[in-house]
């Protein structure tokens, strides 16, 4: 497991990096489920039809973001595209430089590190993207793959994405774009119009015990995996000892709505406070994003109307912009999670 780091420690080389009790995509070697896509991208390969950009579609914590590392781990260390995976020796230099963040010829954008405030900032910024452009505009430094990912597309402010667009639009040769996106539909049109989307499905509860026994807890793998909601990310978080109370609040405060029951609502807040509440916060919102998308496929395979389910997606930005200002302002996490609730119960009430 990767070290929390403090907020005024050394800032970690991206903010998954940072997050108490899970393991930074780029960090895993091994790889759960998703086997559709990996053998899609492999017969690309060896067609020699790869698109020079891939938008990795899907729910948050499903290994969009560990897919793209481990093609990159590929590529950049020269995989053999006819041995049917993607896998590589751990030991090749390639990949120990990939999973200490210090490859050259691998960029990682994600939301970056404000040494003013010891937070990450809200959003991708244009200055950020703008990286994209002395990277790809020099020569490959080990002679390969020239690969930049994305993580998340969906944090891009404006500028920024009008920035990738530029050089999305004129890809120089062997170079490839990885973009998580957890919703793509809300990226730009004419940034999904030069992608490739590759849709990646929620896991298996199969999938998601072996991803948990793998990694030592199994003991818990069974209900964490059928809380999780297709998310090996969520999961882990929820298997975590500390946690399971706090899975046992959000869930009986969910299935309460659209009532709030303010006794428990407070035992909630008082658990993601302070320093040791990060993890608790984490899975909070594991679970509140995670319902929402829930009930949005319900509502819509029910018909619903559209008021109903643009109450949801008004209270996912809700989520989103709330969790995105507590990560960037430090703002009490206490407080976010009171206005997130009572954000619930409303949306529930018009549904």
């Amino acid at each position: 497991m990767a070290r929390a780091a403090t907020v005024r420690d050394a800032p970690p080389s991206t903010e998954a990096d940072a997050i108490s009790g899970v393991e930074a995509p780029r960090e895993h070697l091994r790889f759960v489920g998703h086997a559709a896509t990996e053998a899609d991208v492999l017969d690309a390969l060896r067609a020699g039809s790869l698109h020079h950009a891939l938008l990795l579609g899907g729910a948050r914590g499903i290994g969009k973001a560990t897919f793209a590392f481990r093609l990159a781990r590929f590529l950049l260390a020269g995989g053999d595209p006819r041995s049917g995976s993607l896998a590589v020796d751990p030991a090749a230099p390639a990949v120990r430089l990939v999973n200490a963040g210090a490859h050259p010829d691998m960029l990682v954008l994600s939301r970056s590190f404000n040494e003013g405030t010891g937070r990450y900032r809200a959003d991708i910024l244009v200055d950020d993207v703008r990286r994209l452009v002395p990277f790809f505009g020099s020569t490959p430094a080990l002679g390969g793959w020239r690969i930049a990912i994305v993580d998340a597309a969906d944090d891009l402010n404006l500028n920024a994405a009008n920035a990738l667009l530029k050089t999305l639009e004129e890809p120089p040769p062997r170079s490839l774009f990885l973009l998580v996106s957890h919703a793509p539909g809300r990226l730009l049109a004419t940034i999904r119009s030069r992608c490739r989307l590759v849709r990646m499905a929620p896991l298996r509860d199969a999938e998601i015990v072996t991803g948990l026994s793998a990694i030592g807890l199994g003991d818990a793998a069974d209900a964490a995996a059928t809380r999780a909601e297709g998310s090996l990310r969520a999961a882990i978080l929820l298997a975590a000892g500390g946690d399971r109370d706090v899975t046992t609040l959000v869930a009986g405060l969910l299935d309460r709505l659209p009532g709030l029951d303010r006794r428990a609502l407070g035992k909630l807040a008082d658990a993601v406070g302070g320093r040791e509440g990060e993890a608790a916060f984490a899975a909070t919102v594991e679970l509140v994003r995670d319902f929402v998308a829930r009930r949005v496929r319900v509502d819509a395979a029910a018909a619903a109307p559209p008021a109903v389910l643009a109450a949801w997606a008004e209270v996912w930005e809700k989520v989103d912009r709330a969790v995105g200002r507590a990560e960037a302002l430090n703002l009490d996490r206490r407080q976010v999670v009171l206005g997130v609730f009572r954000d619930l119960a409303e949306a529930a009430k018009r549904g």
